[in-house]
């Protein structure tokens, strides 16, 4: 499964260098660092509940865009971090602050998260607290002369500056399989043709062994957590986070492509997750990717029917909008009425009548495209005495037709009267 780390996630890679001190480069996001890579990436992982968080005031952190930054609300920034060896030794640090916040649109009509534009503190803040982190870390211990006796060889004696040393890679792995380069493994290893005396081949032999040793534990961490097994991704841009299970729930942000997510729980329309920290939010299961073994949707049953052989349509017309939503207020209609086709099943539930719901708006829509000044959306009312009515407008089926909204948004932008008729009896939980 692709998955790609955007909520804090380091992979590690082994690095064995550098002395603790920091110098920064002309970029405000970008600082050289005398460490390794690994060392700034295990200092970046115990900084975690730094790098992401809610902001008190958008004022002084991010730049005014479209919007006033007094028409904002509940701001969040998170820290992604790119990590590279500089070429004279050391690492290069860059850092992108992404800020999101709540617009509250005076008409209501075009509220929701937006993406902001940080002016820099938040990313100078970051790397002065990388910094102060690095310069608290003892340097390591220097080796006394001799402590290491040197391995003779029948062709050169092999001098400790000599010896293998893991530096930091151009590039981070791509994988769990990726091992430590043929070379390394071959200087590990004894020349055939060195021929020490007995004590200082039982010394060499012994320093080997210990890296070797260091260098299996470091692939062996590399390898559980370069993939954790509890990540879920996000599929599309723009789809909703939300407090509570509820397809009407309003969002806390829209996740990006590729955004992952800690599981912590599932049923068979949402999915649990930590955004971070001690927060938590919810997202429509069939808008990510399950960990591996997990299918993406609920499997349906071999014995339940499917949602067109459960409903049938009994009436349809056209009509000023039935209700006093202001996205369809006053606005002309496709009203379609549905009834079920036997009125004793218990078949029918909420996750079929969406089922349903979306069968009919996917026939609709190029009857509502082609009459855009007649008819302004869908309204999708259930007959019975548990249904309900779905809306939604022209404008949110286009979005949803171009791929714009996986089918999560789509419910988060559509009207729903009562809404606890289309929300599954089992889609509930703690935050």
């Amino acid at each position: 499964m692709r998955k790609r780390a955007n909520v804090l996630w380091l992979s590690i890679v082994v690095a064995i260098s550098g002395s603790v001190s920091s110098a920064q480069t002309a970029s405000p996001n970008e600082r050289s660092f005398p460490q390794s890579k690994a060392t700034i990436e295990k200092t970046l992982q115990a900084m975690q509940s730094d790098l992401a968080g809610r902001l008190p005031v958008l004022e002084g952190f991010a730049k005014p865009g479209e919007h006033p930054l007094d028409r904002y609300q509940h701001g969040y920034y998170q820290a992604t971090f790119e990590i590279d060896p500089a070429p004279s030794g050391g690492s290069v640090v860059r850092v992108t602050i992404r800020v999101t916040a709540w617009y509250a649109d005076p008409s209501g009509s075009h509220s929701g998260y937006q993406l902001l534009a940080s002016n820099g503190r938040l990313e100078a803040d970051v790397l002065d607290q990388l910094a102060d982190q690095l310069a608290a870390i003892p340097p390591p211990a220097e080796k006394r002369p001799g402590s290491t006796p040197p391995v003779e060889s029948a062709a050169a004696p092999l001098k400790p500056t000599t010896e293998p040393a893991i530096s930091a890679p151009s590039r981070q792995f791509p994988d769990t399989n990726q091992t430590f380069s043929s070379s390394l493994s071959h200087g590990l290893a004894a020349p055939e043709t060195a021929k020490p005396q007995a004590p200082e081949q039982a010394a060499a032999e012994k320093a080997q062994n210990a890296l070797r040793a260091e260098v299996e534990n470091l692939e062996t961490i590399l390898k559980a957590m370069a993939h954790p097994d509890n990540l879920v991704a996000v599929k599309k841009s723009g789809t909703p986070v939300v407090a509570t299970p509820s397809l009407t729930a309003k969002p806390q942000f829209l996740a990006s492509m590729h955004d992952e997510f800690e599981l912590l729980d599932f049923n068979p329309d949402w999915v649990h997750v930590r955004i971070s920290g001690l927060s938590r939010g919810w997202i429509w299961r069939n808008s990510v990717e399950m960990p591996e073994g997990i299918p993406d949707t609920q499997q349906r049953s071999v014995t339940s029917p499917a949602a067109a052989d459960l409903f049938h349509v009994s009436r349809q017309e056209k009509a000023l909008f039935p209700g006093d939503w202001e996205p369809l207020r006053n606005k002309n209609v496709e009203i379609i009425s549905v009834q079920r086709i036997d009125q004793t099943s218990k078949d029918g539930g909420p996750k079929e009548r969406l089922e349903y719901t979306k069968l009919l708006l996917e026939k609709s829509y190029e009857e509502l495209r082609a009459n855009p000044q007649q008819l302004q959306g869908v309204v999708v009312i259930f007959d019975s005495a548990d249904g309900g009515m779905i809306a939604a407008t022209l404008a949110t089926l286009e979005q949803w037709k171009a791929g714009k909204l996986n089918d999560g948004g789509l419910w988060h932008q559509c009207f729903f009267d009562p809404p606890e008729t289309f929300d599954s009896p089992g889609a509930t939980g703690s935050n």
